[in-house]
């Protein structure tokens, strides 16, 4: 009898570490496709209304905010991870813009996909969407201000940068102050439209991404 059930518990021990490989490789693929699309999407940027005109807007993080919610925060990250380290290689801003995009998409994602976790149901969903938008859009003031903006005065001066924000709004007398009206509230509004687009694809997404991994 003992043999037996020895033998049982190898077995199932057996089958569940092939499973648990199955899942890593599914894993492992989607991540990949993500990343993927969302390296394309970063490419496909159009300029932001009511924006000085370097700003621009694209979906890039909608895939990575589908990693979040379908396979957790990492997955989230790691698609924000390999999409920018992608786009780096390409870009002329020194991985700079790439860095920044980074720490601001992760930190969307991540927190997104932390909450969701926690209470996984529409209401959840859409918590953990506002408090991960909000995350992006605070960290975004001090990236802008002390990371990315510093680095392209090196490329145009500062009061140049200035200028073009004082064309849409002739009030703004520093670029600390340009930041908190312009960027701050376009970095949530850019979350939220990535939201609303992964809100409305999620459940149509998601049984292709569990079939997958299988």
């Amino acid at each position: 009898m003992k043999n037996g059930s020895t033998e049982t518990k190898i077995i199932t021990v057996d089958s569940a570490v092939k499973e648990s490989g199955r899942d890593r490789i599914g894993n492992i693929a989607i991540i990949g496709i993500l990343s993927a699309i969302s390296y394309i999407l970063m490419w496909l940027e159009v300029p932001a209304p009511l924006m000085p005109p370097f700003i621009k807007f694209d979906f890039s993080d909608f895939p990575a905010l589908l990693a979040a919610f379908g396979l957790g925060p990492i997955a989230g990250i790691l698609v924000e991870l390999i999409k920018n380290v992608l786009h780096s290689f390409s870009s002329g801003s020194f991985a700079v813009g790439e860095l920044s995009n980074f720490i601001l998409g992760a930190s969307f994602v991540g927190v997104a996909g932390l909450v969701y976790q926690k209470k996984k149901n529409k209401k959840g969903a859409v918590l953990a969407s506002l408090l991960g938008a909000m995350t992006m859009a605070l960290i975004s003031y001090p990236s802008n201000l002390f990371v990315v903006y510093p680095f392209y005065y090196n490329f145009m001066p500062k009061e140049t940068v200035l200028s073009m924000y004082q064309l849409i709004l002739p009030s703004v007398g520093s670029m600390e102050k340009a930041l908190l009206i312009f960027n701050l509230p376009f970095t949530f509004i850019k979350g939220m439209l990535d939201v609303l687009l992964c809100l409305f694809l999620y459940k149509s997404v998601s049984p292709l991404l569990h079939k997958f991994k299988r």
